[in-house]
């Protein structure tokens, strides 16, 4: 079993408190509930992989529950699956740069979106309420693109200036 002592000597339950904790905020914000805890449990250990047999012991769970967490995670981009050298079984990864990546897509979503509602917006036509509301949100995601951008590129700032990968 990967070993889930922190970095700094804290116990398994402490890892557990914290993973548990976390998984509630996420699950809170909207995501599965499984699949907040996986992804907790993985952000929690040394190496941030984790085998299904590893993942199910650790959070007292069935296989089951972690292939479809897992299944959810890969999907929406904030996993991956390797396989064990030698072996047949499967490891599960986080992404490296996991978060820029993860709001990355989410600028992209929010680009397409922009792209529908401008359609919207000229098909029912500004002079009405509809339009004017949907032109309304077309700019505020316009918005949200712009500032995302430049976030972004302050982080890569900031990263490089700590000289961290």
């Amino acid at each position: 079993m990967t070993k889930t002592d922190g970095a700094d000597g804290t116990g398994d339950e402490e890892v557990s408190r914290f993973v548990e904790r976390f998984a509630a905020e996420m699950t809170a914000a909207g995501m599965q509930r499984m699949a907040s805890r996986v992804f907790a449990a993985l952000l929690a250990s040394e190496t941030a992989s984790m085998t299904s047999a590893e993942l199910a012991e650790q959070l007292r769970i069935s296989p089951a529950a972690v292939s479809g967490a897992i299944g959810y995670l890969a999907r929406v981009g904030m996993v991956g699956r390797e396989r064990d050298p030698g072996t047949r079984r499967e490891r599960y990864v986080l992404h490296n740069e996991l978060w820029y990546e993860t709001f990355t897509r989410r600028d992209q979503t929010l680009t397409r979106w922009e792209k529908v509602l401008d359609e919207g917006a000229a098909t029912l036509g500004t002079d009405s309420t509809a339009g004017r509301r949907i032109a309304e949100t077309a700019e505020f995601f316009a918005f949200l693109h712009g500032e995302m951008n430049g976030i972004m590129d302050r982080w890569r700032a900031h990263k490089d200036a700590q000289g961290t990968p």
